[in-house]
């Protein structure tokens, strides 16, 4: 399988004219997952830890959206299975993992998931990020990337640029451009260490990611991909804006 890294939107992308038929499409030619390994920039919990393996409710963490958006429902089957191979894979002194069997989905893994796998039929895990720290996520996503070859679909999911606060009128930021172009340029070259070092090397980093929560998702799927050899077969599936921001999302091998 291959491993993904996309910007999730929030919940209004479900009314955008044209994010979820992209979404739809791109999963409609990936080959079927056995299971999907969500990390989301929205679960940021140390030790790493686990959600749910058996149906619980959505977490639905935003508040000021209309009633509609929180009575969105996505049930996919639990994963007990892949949490026992993630366990497996992640445990040791360096790298504990615990369980939080009550931790439901929250929007950054289910609000693409409606829009890929409608049917809610794939079974899904959601782990957290144990760190912001570029270098720690990618040896993460080296230790999950055996998991490919059992036909888990590893995604992290963020956003290629984040930072509300800046948004002060209609039209793209030159920031969130700049950063854009960048992003894609170091994927394209497959310059981990650039993208490692995002904050210092790239342009209006401190603009595109003042916080880097929506970022950190990326190094997990580049560690799933450089394990397999996969770090510079990639494509940008999706680009342009959504609100000023970077909707970039990538596909590896």
């Amino acid at each position: 399988m291959p491993a993904l890294y996309l910007s999730h939107g929030a919940p209004p992308l479900a009314d955008d004219a044209l994010w979820p038929g992209q979404l739809a499409a791109w999963s409609a030619a990936l080959p079927r997952p056995s299971a999907i390994l969500m990390v989301s920039a929205h679960w940021e919990e140390a030790p790493l830890a686990l959600g749910a393996t058996t149906p619980v409710p959505l977490v639905y963490d935003f508040r000021g959206f209309p009633e509609r958006y929180y009575r969105v429902r996505y049930a996919p089957p639990g994963a007990p299975e892949l949490a026992a191979s993630v366990r497996a894979l992640l445990r040791s002194d360096d790298l504990p993992v615990r369980d939080v069997p009550d931790r439901g989905l929250d929007h950054g893994a289910y609000v693409p998931l409606v829009e890929m796998y409608p049917e809610a039929d794939v079974p899904v895990l959601q782990v957290s990020l144990p760190t912001l720290d570029p270098e720690r996520l990618m040896a993460v996503g080296r230790r999950l990337a055996p998991l490919r070859d059992e036909g888990v679909l590893i995604v992290g999911s963020g956003f290629f640029t984040h930072n509300l606060a800046a948004l002060r009128e209609d039209g793209v930021p030159g920031w969130s451009a700049e950063f854009d172009d960048w992003g894609r340029r170091a994927l394209e070259g497959g310059d981990a260490d650039a993208l490692l070092d995002f904050a210092h090397a790239s342009p209006a980093g401190a603009l595109a990611h003042p916080r880097t929560e929506h970022f950190a998702p990326l190094f997990v799927a580049l560690g799933a991909a450089e394990a397999t050899g996969d770090l510079t077969a990639q494509r940008s599936v999706i680009d342009g804006f959504w609100m000023g921001l970077a909707k970039r999302s990538v596909q590896f091998g």
